[in-house]
């Protein structure tokens, strides 16, 4: 099978777990749709084998984390600085499955994570009053040595923080989708097939309506 994989410290571990199931003689047919360029080389090394969407469009299954997931799963992602190859994968995937610890699930969107725009670097300028305007402070990205961190696919990131949380996460992306110079945002919303919430007194899954 094809399986999207996403990009961040919860799926490094995946990464691991595909390799050890390869190495014990199992799953010998899954190949991976890597989101970022730091996940490709991550499965390069461990000897994952890597296919592109131009040979795969449709993808079986990805699994991913996610910096916030509420109660209809919706979803908050980006902080990694891959939404927009993450959300593309995304949108051709059979189901997308999200792990993520208990600390990542909140009742409102925004009210613990900013919500990460990718936007191009040209546009950025006129893009942070357009952003403020819209109830959040946008702050561009850095990367540790101070510079403004550029995506894999050249563009830059705004964090943009609500101090109340996001009040309409639809009408918000709607928003966003229309305006110029605006490549992605972390919003992912009805795309989760199910999150996997890993807590002290166990695993709980939640799945989304139709899902099973």
């Amino acid at each position: 099978m094809v399986v999207g994989l996403g990009t961040g410290s919860t799926v490094r571990h995946l990464l691991d777990v595909i390799a050890e199931r390869r190495s014990a003689g199992e799953w010998g047919g899954v190949r991976g749709i890597p989101t970022s360029e730091d996940t490709a080389a991550r499965a390069e090394r461990l000897g994952i084998p890597l296919v592109s969407l131009a040979d795969h469009p449709a993808v079986d299954l990805t699994i991913d984390g996610a910096d916030e997931v509420d109660p209809e799963l919706r979803l908050i992602k980006g902080l990694g600085g891959a939404l927009l190859r993450e959300k593309v994968v995304a949108s051709v995937s059979g189901r997308l499955v999200i792990v993520a610890d208990a600390s990542k699930s909140v009742v409102k969107l925004g009210t613990l994570a900013p919500l990460p725009v990718e936007v191009d670097r040209f546009a950025a300028p006129v893009l942070v009053p357009f952003l403020r305007a819209l109830g959040c402070e946008p702050v561009r990205r850095l990367r540790p040595d101070g510079a403004a961190l550029v995506t894999d696919g050249g563009h830059h990131v705004l964090d943009c923080r609500f101090a109340a949380g996001i009040d309409d996460a639809e009408a918000l992306e709607a928003t966003l989708r229309r305006r110029p110079g605006i490549m992605e945002t972390g919003l992912f919303l009805g795309m989760a097939s199910a999150v996997v919430i890993a807590a002290p007194g166990g695993v709980e899954v939640r799945e989304r309506a139709g899902e099973g």
